[in-house]
């Protein structure tokens, strides 16, 4: 067999769905991505603008690497991520980080197949990456045939869904390229539709600034008033352009236990969460991508979540936040008792 047939099988018995190989000069970003930072889209994520010559230009990250090895890891959800929506009381956490850090697990994994590939090509050498350097893993994909950016900015495919991570092993082996994918949306708007806060300024473009997603997990502060009755009882992420993709008929199923659900981070209780110290906080998400937000960020996430939710048994929960030493986490419980007194309801 070649290596790159060997390299498949190997993947694919160590828990990848589906691998792919680009050129590291298989996709030029420096234009887009300078647009993207000129239009101030990237709101507080400064690393986007930081060695924008190594996103832009991935063959300059590693000038010695001749291939990009791409992998896809699913973790679809066996629920439905919509429904938690029109529970009020409930909290609704993206699927990614219902279960353990994606990140430490698929970064073992890649470690384990990049030891594979130096035995099998001892003078070989590897980089490999999970959202630890400026590489633009979607379009990477995209040009190694895992799948393409859809409309709403997140990668896709055809034989894969949207539910699955990318990692990416650089190497100075050259390897076979496999052809690029092409988009394959057509007409269908489903993801621009359904978003919340209108956060696509056109399609295939994202403004940041007012995606859920970003606000509750980038944003720093208060979230801007106009938007924080858009955030329904999203507190961690927002899954709705993915939910709602019809190529997840074609998802595959999760293949690693550590990203089902936990029990304790599945749709769980407001009133429970927006009590929680220091301490508690950092004991409930050990092990979670959640906990790298920290308390105070996360119990004002919670807090917006309550005075959307329009149910005054949750009133004395905000009520016991508004001392509390953060200014933001303060003036996220008033805002919430403002909001449940008024009788408002969010999305």
């Amino acid at each position: 067999m070649s290596l790159r047939t060997e390299l498949d099988s190997f993947a694919r018995a160590e828990g990848f769905a589906k691998i792919g190989v680009c050129r590291p000069d298989a996709v030029s970003l420096a234009q887009s991505l300078e647009q993207f930072v000129d239009a101030g889209y990237h709101g507080q994520m400064g690393w986007m603008a930081d060695r924008m010559h190594w996103r832009g230009d991935p063959s300059a990250l590693w000038p010695a690497a001749k291939s990009v090895v791409m992998f896809a890891e699913p973790y679809t959800p066996t629920h439905d991520p919509l429904a938690v929506l029109g529970h009020k009381d409930k909290a609704a956490i993206s699927v990614y980080a219902q279960g353990r850090d994606y990140h430490d697990v698929l970064k073992k994994r890649l470690k384990r197949v990049g030891r594979w590939f130096i035995s099998q090509v001892p003078d070989a050498e590897i980089k490999v990456f999970v959202d630890t350097a400026p590489v633009m893993e979607k379009p990477l994909a995209q040009a190694a045939g895992l799948g393409w950016q859809g409309k709403h900015t997140n990668l896709l495919g055809r034989d894969l869904g949207n539910w699955f991570f990318l990692g990416a092993m650089f190497t100075t082996v050259p390897l076979d390229p496999d052809p690029p994918e092409v988009g394959h949306c057509g007409s269908c708007t489903a993801c621009l539709d359904i978003c919340p806060t209108n956060a696509f300024p056109a399609p295939y473009k994202l403004d940041a600034r007012r995606c859920i997603s970003y606000l509750t997990i980038e944003h720093k502060g208060p979230v801007a008033d106009d938007l924080r009755g858009l955030m329904g009882n999203r507190i961690y992420g927002c899954d709705d352009c993915l939910a709602i993709c019809p190529w997840n008929k074609f998802a595959e199923t999760a293949r690693d236990a550590k990203y089902a659900a936990r029990a304790d981070v599945k749709d769980p209780p407001l009133a429970e969460l927006a009590v929680l110290d220091d301490a508690a906080f950092r004991e409930r998400f050990s092990g979670s991508p959640i906990k790298r937000i920290g308390r105070d960020r996360f119990v004002r996430n919670v807090l917006y979540a309550i005075g959307n939710s329009g149910l005054p048994a949750l009133m004395s929960v905000a009520e016991t936040q508004l001392a509390d030493p953060d200014p933001t986490v303060a003036d996220a419980a008033r805002w919430a008792v403002d909001k449940l007194r008024s009788g408002q309801t969010g999305l």
